[in-house]
């Protein structure tokens, strides 16, 4: 009877269960705080309480799929009516879990992918700032901008981002001020500090340098996927990638922003 009782509990079904659940926790808990941080940080609040109501709600449902996988909660019931209902449930948690973690995994595979190569103009994209200070993911797309000039030394940049804080300083111009302060001179980039979203930085930067010519797109490698989706839209024929690495500990966030918007443009 024990070694029954032990295989049940060793069981894979349960096994995949609570690994499941620690992920789906781990995850939970990585968007609140970073959130509930960000939220009390930018200017556009709404923007990001509107987005952190939606991936709680995405959370919940892998949640649900997990606790479903570990106790089977949808069939508990002997009840033939509400085993029935029970399964409808479960067939729609299921789908509804594929559909988020293929966007899930489509952030993260655009991410590694790296084609950069030279081109006259690489887009700096922006990102908001928190309490008016640039955030890691910022600091380190400078970096990887500046790395880029290094080999590229013909090439300019166009640093792209509105949405100015309380003191007026807008994300391009705090980039600006980045590189100057590496000893960038200005005549080695552009602003484009009008924008506040990522479609309105493509749409104002391919009214400066045209569509045609080929160009790189400097952004955190969580968000290149839809980026370059939505610079295709804006017009741009030919975009080389070029990822910046993204802050670890805040990775798991910034991957359900990106799902969150994701879904949200495809629906349209």
């Amino acid at each position: 009877m024990k070694d029954k009782e032990n295989n049940r509990r060793l069981s894979p079904r349960r096994i995949i269960g609570d690994i499941l659940l620690f992920l789906s926790a781990l995850l939970t808990a990585d968007v609140i705080i970073v959130m509930m941080i960000r939220i009390g940080a930018v200017v556009r609040k709404e923007v990001y309480i509107k987005s952190f109501l939606i991936e709680l709600a995405m959370l919940a449902v892998l949640i649900v799929f997990s606790l479903d996988v570990r106790f089977r909660i949808f069939t508990l019931v002997r009840s033939k009516a509400a085993a029935v209902a029970g399964r409808i449930m479960r067939i729609c948690v299921i789908c509804m879990t594929a559909v988020i973690l293929f966007f899930c995994c489509r952030v993260m595979v655009g991410g590694m992918i790296d084609t950069s190569a030279r081109a006259d103009h690489a887009i700096v994209l922006g990102i908001a700032l928190e309490n008016g200070k640039p955030t890691d993911d910022l600091l380190s797309r400078i970096s990887t901008a500046e790395d880029y000039l290094k080999e590229n030394s013909g090439a300019v940049l166009i640093l792209t981002g509105g949405n100015p804080d309380g003191s007026g300083k807008t994300e391009a111009a705090v980039m600006g001020e980045l590189l100057k302060k590496d000893g960038v001179s200005d005549d080695k980039f552009i602003l484009e500090d009008k924008a506040e979203s990522t479609a309105e930085n493509f749409e104002n930067t391919v009214k400066i340098i045209g569509p045609d010519a080929p160009v790189v797109l400097i952004t955190s490698d969580y968000h290149m996927e839809r980026a370059v989706g939505t610079a295709k839209r804006a017009g741009f024929k030919s975009i080389l990638r070029l990822p910046a690495p993204s802050d670890f500990w805040t990775y798991g966030a910034d991957m359900m922003w990106e799902v969150v918007h994701e879904i949200n443009e495809l629906l349209g």
